[in-house]
């Protein structure tokens, strides 16, 4: 198969279409550190780096695809466990900016996110059977979006003063629970729906890292910038 981009491959184009706004919303998040004030600087550095870390696998993803036509799936799992706790971990960052959080808030939203891709990674590679790692992977899931919904997370989102971060940590949740719900939508259409062909699994996937990744960022930098005028 040729190492070309071809006219007609728009899986190929979204890879390098998201591969490019990643970097793009690294460079946007850095530079916009300096215009926010120092309690901010954490969360954007960690969006920034977020977004830095997806432009690097990006750019070996859409290699596999363009040279191949086969799913970089562990070229996205890697990604995916090093982007997506660090991206669950904001919620905990952008509370702490105004308040008190306990640590213990931090290391469960580290820990439910890790357990989901680790149970998805296992499904998708064959080392565990499908339905149990989709079923586990869900739950973990379920169980990430009850803790920023109703358990301590929330709780502790409901004491804080700051409307920024109010506003933000409820857009922050709409993303985990609709936009991320893009993800096992994929998985399901691919092993269990019937199957999926790898174009369609990785089109959805690459429109959901593209909604969830820089739109977690955006989100962050809206609240940072007007709180700190």
């Amino acid at each position: 198969m040729t190492n070309n981009l071809v006219s007609g491959d728009y899986v190929g184009m979204s890879f390098w279409l998201i591969s490019m706004a990643l970097v793009a919303a690294t460079a946007f998040f850095f530079l916009e550190r300096d215009r926010v004030a120092g309690k901010w600087k954490t969360s954007l550095t960690v969006s920034g780096l977020v977004t830095l870390i997806a432009a690097v696998h990006y750019f070996y993803m859409r290699d596999v695809w363009v040279a191949t036509g086969t799913s970089p799936t562990e070229f996205r799992y890697i990604d995916w466990l090093l982007t997506v706790p660090l991206l669950m971990v904001e919620f905990y960052l952008i509370m702490s900016a105004v308040g008190k959080v306990p640590a213990r808030v931090f290391w469960n939203l580290l820990g439910g996110t890790t357990l989901m891709l680790i149970l998805g990674y296992m499904g998708e590679t064959g080392s565990m059977g499908v339905l149990p790692a989709f079923v586990l992977s869900m739950a973990a899931w379920l169980y990430v979006i009850w803790y920023i919904i109703k358990g301590e997370a929330s709780r502790v989102n409901a004491s804080l003063a700051n409307v920024h971060v109010q506003k933000a940590y409820k857009t922050m949740t709409l993303l985990v629970t609709v936009g991320w719900a893009i993800y096992p939508i994929g998985y399901f259409m691919g092993y269990l729906g019937g199957g999926a062909d790898p174009g369609t699994m990785n089109l959805i996937y690459n429109l959901a890292d593209f909604w969830n990744k820089i739109g977690f960022g955006v989100v962050i930098w809206a609240a940072a910038v007007a709180d700190s005028e």
